[in-house]
């Protein structure tokens, strides 16, 4: 016999923009939010009773309302506000899941009413509410760095496939995915988001720019580590690194030479470095990363 297992649904990916207006002094926010909502849904599926679903379109709507009523500050608070409207206001659901992706902007000039998309990250969250706990996961995606220089890869395995030439000083390029756990999210509302994720932020540029590395995995420690030291509500730190690889052409044919000089970005095959930095004492995570 087959059994229903875990399961919830949603509306992926409302594109919502806000805009807030003070005098001739205009403010945006762009943001991209997905809702999915789990709890007691066994009947829809066996038998097709829609009595317990909110309906994707209504969840739609409610991010839109919310965004008139409320306003949108940090991702975060925007975040765990739905969640815990959707859970406490519908007997059915037990669970909610709201992800949200902020895209930047920024102004063009002097002028209060116009904006130039901005270059920078996308900054991201992603909110768990169960009626009686939150959790909240912020992070960023597509957060390019490069080193020109201290950084090093050698000594490494080989086989009889093995061509890669070790090297003494090379380019080290990536673009960082980052989320980060809160250890206590209960009083979100209480707690400056933007200044969690400025810190954060901060904390993976500098690791990245003053660690000289001997491979990307021990630069993905250093930055997680370093996230950890100068963010105390931090207890978790998930990384993903590409490595953006960066060659020295060969210039000979032409009678030049390259010393340093001129490089090849290559954007694929490319090496992908993954990994998680944690405290010893990090409470358990719960749903936060589902």
């Amino acid at each position: 016999m087959a059994v229903l297992g875990p399961n919830r649904y949603g509306k992926a990916e409302t594109r919502v923009v806000r805009v807030t207006r003070h005098g001739d002094a205009h403010r945006i926010k762009d943001l991209t939010v997905s809702t999915s909502l789990s709890g007691d849904m066994t009947e829809v599926h066996l038998s097709g009773d829609n009595s317990a679903v909110l309906p994707t379109d209504t969840q739609k709507n409610t991010v839109f309302a919310f965004a008139k009523k409320h306003g949108v500050g940090a991702i975060e608070d925007f975040a765990l506000l739905l969640a815990r409207h959707f859970a406490d206001s519908q007997p059915a659901i037990h669970h909610a899941r709201v992800a949200v992706e902020e895209h930047a902007w920024e102004r063009n000039g002097a002028f209060g009413h116009s904006f130039v998309r901005s270059g920078r990250e996308v900054r991201t969250c992603v909110a768990h509410y169960d009626g009686t706990r939150s959790w909240v996961v912020s992070g960023l995606r597509d957060l390019v760095v490069l080193n020109t220089t201290n950084s090093e890869f050698w000594g490494f395995a080989k086989d009889e496939y093995t061509t890669l030439p070790e090297t003494r000083d090379r380019v080290l390029a990536t673009a960082v995915d980052a989320a980060w756990r809160h250890a206590d999210a209960s009083q979100g509302a209480s707690q400056d988001w933007d200044k969690a994720y400025e810190n954060a932020r901060g904390a993976l540029l500098a690791a990245f720019a003053d660690t000289y590395s001997l491979s990307l995995q021990q630069t993905l420690y250093a930055m997680g580590t370093r996230v950890l030291a100068e963010c105390p509500g931090v207890c978790e730190v998930r990384l993903s690194l590409p490595n953006k690889h960066h060659f020295l052409v060969d210039l000979a044919p032409f009678g030049l030479d390259n010393d340093g000089e001129v490089f090849f970005a290559a954007d694929r095959p490319y090496g992908l470095i993954e990994g998680t930095v944690l405290r010893e004492d990090a409470p358990a995570a719960g749903p936060a990363w589902e």
